[in-house]
């Protein structure tokens, strides 16, 4: 169905369309995905899942509908970016498609209705089943963006499965600099001491334009922090070779064009961590194989979401039938089994 109506969506400005998507979703008109091979079950960070398939923050900003997206077969789903106040992002156009690359390109900035819409939607949830994190970021104009993340880890740390702080969006002026050393130190001490003893996972995901150093720097700071995760990585602003006349658009590319220099920067961490932080793998996957070469080379699960734009929502169960085989075919009884071999 959905190559079907793929002329009539990519006709369709991106952000429209993704608007027109996500009120359809909110019928509740979704199947309900076959049930899960028992191959594909796993932990996160003591979450149990039922399959180690994600799908990335940025595609439900506002908790409109995790649900349908769980119904739709992903393991678990996060939502936000959230900041403490609504804001409007930049200004539009800032969504791009690239069909040529099978990739995206966005300068959204953090569009979002705030903390506290979140918030009730995070209650009118609870109690239901399924794994649905929060990701966090900082508005655009404030003048403590440590306290940002702390306002939000204090708002949903008992309302979400997860809590991601996301310090690596490339379309937040300065945003990254939080990655730094210090920064980076004072951040994670804030954000734990703010969780108090609420037992909620706290996930930092992180660019994948970084600096040989910062690797280790990053993975030590969270190491010694406490953190439970790292999710790897967020959009790039580098531009690979592109064939769409749309790529010198200024923002975050994501899609399969990322691909490689995600899976390089996971295998960084992989061996900065040596295997002591649960890793989380974004970032160009768009098949089984991907997913099993993100879980080969270190990660404990993956996520994805531009590839949905260009393949629509059947993907995610493709790309778990493939990875059961995969995992069978060498030998696997589990994904954990898998994982860093």
């Amino acid at each position: 169905m959905f190559r079907t109506l793929r002329p009539a969506i990519f006709a369709l400005d991106p952000e429209r369309a993704h608007n027109l998507t996500i009120a359809a979703l909110r019928t509740g008109l979704v199947p309900a995905a076959a049930p899960d091979d028992p191959i594909l079950r796993t932990r996160l960070a003591a979450m149990d899942l039922p399959n180690p398939i994600g799908l990335a923050a940025g595609f439900d900003k506002d908790v409109m509908v995790p649900d349908a997206m769980l119904r739709l077969g992903f393991g678990f789903v996060e939502c936000g970016s959230v900041t403490p106040r609504p804001q409007d992002g930049n200004p539009k156009p800032r969504l791009f498609r690239l069909p040529e690359d099978s990739a995206v390109i966005n300068r959204m900035g953090f569009n979002n209705q705030g903390l506290e819409h979140a918030v009730v939607r995070l209650k009118a949830r609870a109690g239901r089943p399924g794994i649905v994190g929060i990701n966090l970021g900082a508005n655009k104009d404030s003048e403590d963006r440590t306290a940002d993340y702390v306002t939000g880890m204090r708002a949903a740390a008992a309302l979400a499965s997860y809590v991601t702080v996301n310090i690596s969006s490339p379309n937040t002026p300065g945003l990254r600099a939080l990655q730094d050393g210090a920064a980076l130190g004072d951040l994670i001490a804030r954000v734990v001491e703010a969780r108090g003893d609420i037992a909620v996972p706290i996930f930092v995901k992180v660019a994948p334009d970084l600096e040989k150093d910062d690797f280790t720097t990053i993975s030590r700071a969270a190491l010694d922090g406490g953190i439970d995760g790292l999710i790897v990585s967020n959009t790039t602003i580098s531009r690979p070779a592109l064939r769409s006349n749309l790529g010198a658009e200024i923002g975050g590319l994501s899609g399969a064009p990322l691909a490689p220099l995600a899976l390089a920067a996971l295998q960084q961490f992989a061996a900065a961590t040596g295997g002591a932080l649960p890793l989380i793998a974004a970032g160009g996957i768009a098949s089984g194989a991907d997913a099993y070469a993100r879980i080969r080379a270190g990660a404990s699960a993956v996520q994805l979401y531009s590839a949905l734009v260009f393949a629509g929502p059947g993907l995610v169960q493709r790309i778990k039938v493939d990875l059961a085989a995969l995992l069978r075919r060498d030998g696997f009884a589990s994904v954990a089994e898998a994982m860093g071999r």
